[in-house]
């Protein structure tokens, strides 16, 4: 009998492999290591344990994005960075909407009764949700992505771990400007500057701009109008100051306006001439490649919108014990997201979303640390409260009504059609009122008010000078308020005319009530059916406790051994489109092992970690299309993953180093049976089991004519593993025709000149350079209604030339 060796095993053993590979640049006697010289491999100094640590010193997965990285792949929001970061997948298509995902865990609904898996912390201030947390990088100096549950270093809504943004900092050592310009493809025009100034020796402001300019790589196919154009600029102002020898303030302020289209949709179901319907059911092996195929639209009042204003304020005070330090912060932000889904230009197939919001929050910190010989301490307590309106939105044209209305065989007439069946009558009896060609809304409204308070610590006991304890807890209290408003549809043009028809008594005459004419299409779940135009509310508290124990042992200076176990949890919350639900906190368990080590003379980090983790009482929004009329409904399951995370960094020689990260994770569903009675435990959750990223970067120094820098970095996801429950949960496609998760491939390529002393640089840039597009998702809300199937594709290939200037 043969043993079958685990997944986890095998890629173990990769990594284990590529480890001991490493022994070749150990054993060498080093061409390598003698062109290094006295060098040694830069430190890396991160925030992750709420204490100024080395990299290597942390027993935590990390992976720290570099300012450097930032500008290879001319990224301009986290959505730029997830290829280089495995484990971590962004959907930024929608600013305004994105979606974060990391090792496996995420957030699948789209409303403000459910807050985000992976928390964004800005300056240690809590993001938030939805259209506030993807904003334009401004003068950002790293990024931490620390994998795994977070819930007491960073609390509430880290589940999955957090991304720490760090930004640069007011200096009052000497006046510096930076300015930078990027002319691309697709009249990419981008523009961003930096002013630091001091204004005494212990004084500094410190401002920065960008301006961001698009045409898009998406025209109308019909009208040639540009479909997906990009247009937001963004500003940053700090002041930083100091109050003696102990105490120190910064104050800044953020604001982004953008003002752009939607992002748009290509239709892949063909259709015939006009005014024909696309068949139902929708045969799904025939849909088109969006790749291959042009795109058409006639979207009304198409929009993505936000204004973005945030303003924190930073106190720090020494003291003999130890440091204080208050947070203060404040967050508000407006946005619109208007788009199309039927990826059609005919009306009478016409559909679209909007999802508007308006947030507002409110945080404060209050942390204190110390440190013994013994001893390394944080403990402190925090305050949020947010307040969120919500609204969403399907509109229509009473000719696309007609079309369901049509195809769901709902009218008593000969021709199926209502609206339609009744205008032609109009027409021959010369009545000049037409029940087509009206706008038709409907409106699903939420609010919420959230406070959440905590109370946390976190105490590092160093045993010995090799092996180290760490005990962490954190308490955490969320109160919630939520409200639901479903009204009936609004479609004033129209009721002004059914009034004008029952004026002059036409429909006594047919024998049909106006009330047949007034129903809804959109919002027709039970609940929602049963509470048309009441107003709703709910409330409900949930409390948790996190905790977090580590053990480090260091085997040298060089290598460290660490194992965890850490809980991290999403809070409690409510489906904003399913009047009365709500559901409990989601609580992450992660047990994990990994080692840190470097190798000095060969200038060489190595890192590896082993999780297993359990993710119980997950709340998934699932598309259930039993109905005529696709409904989301709540789904609760529990998964559970085992993975691996490798990196290393190498700095061959002074002029040229190499990078490369790894993830592997099989994540599956635990006894689990799904609401149509299906048992799907052991099934997959819809992730691939690889992804990785490398660089490398080599540097040409020209003695008095500057240097020339040459970076290449790729990325690879692999193909995702599907479910049918895993497809019911829009975490896979849902089409046998497109390949839909394929794994994924992207190649960048920088090329760039500096002057001596950086004062001046020229750069050209290639971003996806063997232009691979992938389908991002599906619009599947008018498949069984209209017959229409929407697409969004990932961006092609982009380039563009870089100025920059320094002084």
């Amino acid at each position: 009998m043969s043993l079958r060796k685990h997944r986890l095993v095998i890629a173990t053993h990769a990594v284990l492999s590529a480890l001991c590979g490493s022994a070749f640049v150990l054993a060498a006697p080093a061409a390598f290591a003698q062109d290094a010289g006295p060098k040694e491999l830069d430190k890396i100094t991160v925030t992750a344990q709420s204490r100024e640590q080395e990299l290597q010193d942390v027993p935590i997965a990390l992976q720290v994005v570099t300012d450097k990285l930032i500008d290879d792949v001319a990224a301009q929001d986290l959505g730029d960075l997830d290829s280089f970061v495995p484990g971590l997948v962004v959907d930024s298509l929608q600013p305004t909407q994105p979606g974060f995902e990391l090792r496996g865990i995420s957030t699948d609904d789209f409303g403000i009764g459910t807050d985000p898996a992976v928390g964004v912390y800005v300056d240690g201030v809590y993001a938030g949700r939805g259209g506030g947390v993807l904003l334009p990088f401004t003068d950002v100096e790293r990024i931490e992505v620390l994998k795994g549950p977070q819930g007491t270093l960073f609390g509430r809504n880290t589940a999955a771990g957090a991304i720490s943004i760090i930004t640069r900092k007011p200096d009052t050592a000497a006046t510096e400007v930076k300015a930078k310009l990027r002319l691309g493809n697709y009249g990419k025009q981008y523009v961003d500057g930096m002013l630091n100034l001091p204004v005494s020796e212990d004084s500094a402001f410190r401002f920065n701009a960008l301006v961001n300019h698009a045409d898009g790589w998406i025209q109308d196919a019909e009208t040639g109008r540009d479909l997906n154009p990009e247009n937001n600029w963004a500003t940053r102002a700090a002041f930083k100051t100091r109050f003696g020898e102990r105490t120190s303030a910064l104050i800044s302020w953020d604001h982004e306006s953008l003002d752009q289209l939607g992002q748009a949709t290509t239709g892949i179901v063909a259709l015939p001439p006009a005014p024909g319907l696309p068949p139902l059911p929708v045969n799904e092996r025939a849909y088109l490649d969006p790749r291959k195929i042009g795109t058409v639209s006639d979207a009304e009042g198409n929009e993505e919108s936000r204004r973005f204003d945030g303003v924190t304020l930073i106190v720090d005070h020494g003291t003999d014990w130890g440091g204080f330090t208050s947070t203060t912060s404040w967050r508000d932000y407006d946005s619109v997201n208007r788009v199309e889904e039927d990826g059609t230009n005919r009306r009478y197939l016409y559909v679209d979303s909007t999802n508007t919001e308006s947030n507002r929050s409110f945080y404060q910190e209050f942390k204190f640390n110390g440190s013994t010989d013994k001893l390394d301490w944080v403990a402190g307590a925090s305050y949020f409260d947010e307040r969120a309106r919500q609204t969403s939105e399907v509109n229509a044209m009473t000719d696309s009504v007609d079309t369901i209305v049509h195809n769901l065989g709902m009218a008593p007439t000969a021709s199926g059609y209502l609206f339609g069946e009744v205008d032609a009558a109009l027409a021959g009896m010369g009545i000049p009122i037409r029940l087509l060609g009206h706008r038709w809304n409907e409106t699903f409204r939420n609010t919420l008010d959230t406070k959440a308070y905590a109370v946390f610590g976190d105490v590092i006991w160093h045993v010995n000078d090799k092996l180290n304890f760490t005990v962490g807890l954190r308490y955490t209290r969320d109160e919630k308020k939520f409200s639901w408003l479903n009204n009936h549809r609004s479609a004033p043009e129209l009721d002004a005319a059914l009034d004008q028809l029952a004026a002059i008594g036409f429909f006594d005459a047919v024998g049909i009530p106006r009330d047949f004419f007034v129903f809804d299409v959109a919002f027709i779940d039970p609940p929602a059916m049963m509470n048309k135009g009441i107003l709703r509310r709910t409330s409900n508290s949930w409390s948790d406790l996190s905790p977090r124990f580590v053990v480090d042992y260091h085997l040298s200076d060089e290598t460290m051994l660490f194992a965890s176990l850490a809980k991290g949890y999403k809070a409690g919350g409510f489906n904003s489109l399913q009047i009365g639900s709500s559901f409990e906190n989601e609580d992450v368990w992660n047990l994990e092992t990994g080692i840190k080590t470097s190798f000095p003379q060969q200038r060489i980090q190595l890192n590896a970690s082993l999780f297993y983790y359990v993710y119980d009482n997950r709340q998934a929004v699932r598309l259930d299309s039993s109905t005529d009329i696709p409904r989301f409904v709540i789904d609760t399951s529990d998964l559970e993953a085992y993975g691996l995370d490798f990196d290393m960094r190498w700095q061959a020689t002074d002029n040229f180093g190499l990078d490369f990260n790894a993830s592997f994770i099989d994540s599956t569903y635990k006894n689990y049976v799904t609401s149509d009675g299906i048992d799907a435990s052991g099934d997959p959750t819809g992730l691939p089991y690889w992804s990785a990223a490398g660089g490398l970067y080599y540097r040409i120094p020209m003695e008095s004519n500057g240097d020339i820098n040459v970076s290449l970095r790729h990325s690879y996801r692999g193909k995702v593993r599907c479910s049918e429950e895993s497809r019911a949960q829009n975490r896979c496609g849902v089409s046998p025709a497109l390949d839909l998760g394929e794994a994924q491939n992207r190649t960048d390529l920088r090329i760039a000149w500096t002057s001596p002393q950086d004062r001046w640089g020229l750069a050209v840039y290639g971003n996806n350079l063997f232009d691979n597009q992938y389908i991002n998702s599906l619009g599947t809300y008018g498949k069984n209604v209209l017959g229409t199937v929407g697409a969004r594709v990932t961006e092609p290939r982009t380039y563009g030339v870089e100025f920059m200037a320094k002084y």
